[in-house]
């Protein structure tokens, strides 16, 4: 089996300010313990490197240094599979979002989700409940 999460989980994993912290924390480690392929998406990945890093939306934001390590260590795990856009990638848009409007926020998240879909990744992790529009997707809440 694989999965995937969203960026918000990395987000407050780093974030030690949040309430959230220490489960994201503990929920991260497990990922990096292995053994369940581990899918990250390069969209995730973007997003986790320009929030983490923005001053105007952390207190204490993480270096780019710091946060493009966090990024490679999980990229350099043996179960860690960057995933990106495949070919027919418009196609499979359309087909993961018909019949749902995606404007604004939900547009990223779409992406996403497209993104799982053509690689067969059904199962998300994330706080997102948005997520649950894509039918196709097992969302799950990190440390349920």
């Amino acid at each position: 089996m694989s999965y995937s999460l969203d960026v918000n989980v990395l987000l407050y994993a780093s974030d030690e300010g949040s309430a959230r912290h220490k489960r994201a924390r503990d929920f991260i480690e497990a990922c990096a313990a292995g053994p369940e392929i581990f899918c990250l998406a390069w969209p995730t990945v973007m997003s986790y490197l320009r929030i983490s890093t923005h001053p105007r939306i952390f207190a204490s934001p993480l270096t780019p240094n710091v946060a493009m390590a966090n990024v490679t260590s999980l990229l350099r795990l043996p179960h860690v599979r960057p995933i990106a856009e495949l070919d027919g990638f418009i196609d499979a848009y359309s087909h993961v979002t018909e019949g749902i409007v995606v404007r604004g926020n939900l547009v990223p998240d779409a992406h996403l989700a497209t993104i799982l879909f053509q690689h067969g990744v059904r199962t998300l992790y994330s706080h997102d409940r948005d997520f649950k529009l894509f039918r196709f997707l097992d969302l799950r809440e990190p440390n349920a």
